[in-house]
């Protein structure tokens, strides 16, 4: 719209004229086609390069650097591992025990569970997974175990870090392979509806009448 152009403006002799130009159109057709032309992009192009230099130099704040924290590796942890069964169910086990005596401030160690396709080490074996610690600055230590579901209900699946022995514990066991199988079924469907029964009623005799008495 020639309204919104702060370059356009009508004289007082009835013609159109471009402040930005100073050039004079008959009509706004004239006008519209100046405002194509190259003097006109030219003379934008120059007005919108000294605004620019005129504003003041306003500085891109620097964002906040985030250090890492960078560690020399000391050697690996002591470990233990012990293999147990629970006697109620009959799973397998394991408890594992980590020792960081050394352990960084302010570091807790963490776990993970690895496949043994996401491993580099080894030819990839799917009978197998891995279980990793780390905790700085001691190196990542993983512990080859099979590969089987791992049942983590808040009784069988627990960790523990002792801040003051400095140790590390994780118990967790595996889910039988029977009662994976039968939680992994489907729920069998449920009964079919009563076969609908037609009750036939008794039929009743007709009623007899006998001769009055008298």
């Amino acid at each position: 719209m020639l309204q919104d152009d702060p370059y356009f403006m009508k004289n007082h002799l009835g013609g159109y004229e471009c402040k930005l130009c100073l050039t004079l159109h008959n009509n706004e057709g004239s006008y519209l086609a100046h405002t194509q032309g190259k003097k006109h992009q030219a003379n934008l192009a120059r007005r919108a390069a000294k605004e620019a230099t005129d504003q003041p130099y306003m500085p891109v704040p620097q964002q906040p650097k985030v250090e890492l924290k960078k560690f020399v590796k000391i050697g690996r942890p002591g470990y233990k591992v012990t293999k147990e069964r629970d006697p109620a169910t009959g799973q397998q086990a394991l408890l594992f025990q980590i020792d960081y005596p050394e352990v960084a401030e302010g570091v807790t160690p963490r776990h993970r569970f690895m496949s043994a396709y996401e491993q580099k080490v080894e030819p990839p074996d799917k009978r197998w997974q891995y279980v990793l610690f780390a905790a700085e600055p001691y190196e990542t230590i993983a512990f080859k175990i099979p590969s089987r579901e791992v049942d983590k209900s808040d009784d069988k699946f627990w960790t523990l870090w002792n801040k003051d022995t400095k140790q590390f514990f994780m118990q967790f066991a595996f889910r039988v392979e029977r009662q994976a199988q039968i939680e992994d079924q489907p729920p069998p469907p449920p009964p079919p509806p009563p076969a609908a029964v037609i009750v036939r009623p008794t039929p009743v005799p007709p009623p007899m009448f006998l001769p009055p008495p008298f």
